[in-house]
């Protein structure tokens, strides 16, 4: 009899125990999903407050002269003499991240937002990636004000990395700015604070100063005109990073692929390349991102990405 009365209770103790945990990992998600994106909002705010005007208003391809030939053709193909110029623009994503180890594959599902300022420059990117079922982490990669700011958490609630500084982070956060900066070329126009030299028939080193940090980049073009190619300097020196990607913050990043079909969109040719710039680790204990918003044979989900440029 006891023992009949026993087995009975193990379901409903079992039912009660699952329902529980149910409810807990679901107030859990509700609380992180909450309390992360009043810390997005937070993040966004200051943002907008470091936003300064963008002089000129216009594109004036006289202030082009004496530039690099191949900058010039760069900017003559992708946008139109008297255009506005990009004052900001907000994207979101889909694709996955691969977040193996070595040479073993492992590709995550993501999903982003972001919001981009060209002057003072700075972004913040919010993603989401299925680590596991039911276990996503939340990510910050912002360049606020001078500040670099990476933040990863479990939920949204356990933090796992979380570096923020002007040092080292900055810089690496400032590059990746730079990088992207081929969906809103404007922001690379000498008037903008962007000052270009010669490297060769169909390159050119690139610096963008914010404040005390300097960041100077090797831009290579197609035969259209096009970006092909940014790799960042590394150690003082001017070399090519390409197998970067896994690397640190001092080794950001290596070459990103901007090549693909320019659509033209109020005058801007946007980059549609099948390996677009959005996001690289800080650290070997994070993502190792080796491309983002692409379809590689194998990955899972088809990309996608959404831009609107604000003037």
């Amino acid at each position: 009899m006891e023992s009949h009365r026993i087995r009975t209770q193990v379901p409903r103790v079992l039912g009660a125990s699952s329902a529980i945990v149910f409810v807990l990992l679901l107030g859990a998600h509700l609380y992180g999903a909450c309390r992360w994106g009043s810390s997005t909002r937070r993040l966004r705010a200051r943002l907008d407050a470091s936003r300064e005007p963008v002089r000129p208003r216009t594109v004036d391809f006289r202030e082009l002269e004496g530039s690099p030939a191949p900058v010039g053709r760069y900017f003559r193909a992708v946008l139109e003499d008297g255009q506005p110029m990009v004052s900001g623009a907000c994207m979101r994503h889909t694709g996955t991240f691969n977040m193996g180890e070595g040479d073993q594959d492992n590709w995550k599902l993501f999903t982003s937002d972001q919001q981009v300022v060209t002057h003072r420059p700075g972004f913040n990117w919010n993603g989401r990636v299925a680590m596991m079922p039911g276990l996503p982490v939340r990510v910050h990669d912002a360049y606020v004000a001078g500040e670099g700011v990476l933040h990863a958490s479990l939920l949204g609630l356990f933090t796992v990395v979380e570096m923020r500084g002007n040092g080292d982070v900055a810089e690496g956060e400032l590059m990746r700015f730079f990088v992207e900066a081929a969906w809103y070329p404007t922001a690379l126009l000498p008037s903008q604070g962007v000052r270009w030299e010669a490297a060769g028939d169909n390159s050119a080193y690139a610096t963008l100063k914010d404040g005390d940090i300097s960041i100077t980049m090797l831009f290579t073009f197609d035969e259209r005109g096009l970006i092909e190619t940014v790799s960042a300097e590394a150690d003082g020196g001017r070399r090519d990073n390409s197998d970067a990607m896994a690397g640190s913050v001092l080794e950001l990043p290596g070459a990103r692929r901007h090549a693909g079909t320019a659509r033209r969109r109020g005058g801007l040719a946007i980059a549609r390349g099948r390996e677009a710039p959005l996001a690289r680790p800080h650290s070997r204990d994070l993502l190792r991102v080796r491309a983002v918003i692409r379809r590689p044979a194998d990955a899972p989900s088809a990309p996608a990405h959404r831009i609107i440029l604000h003037t």
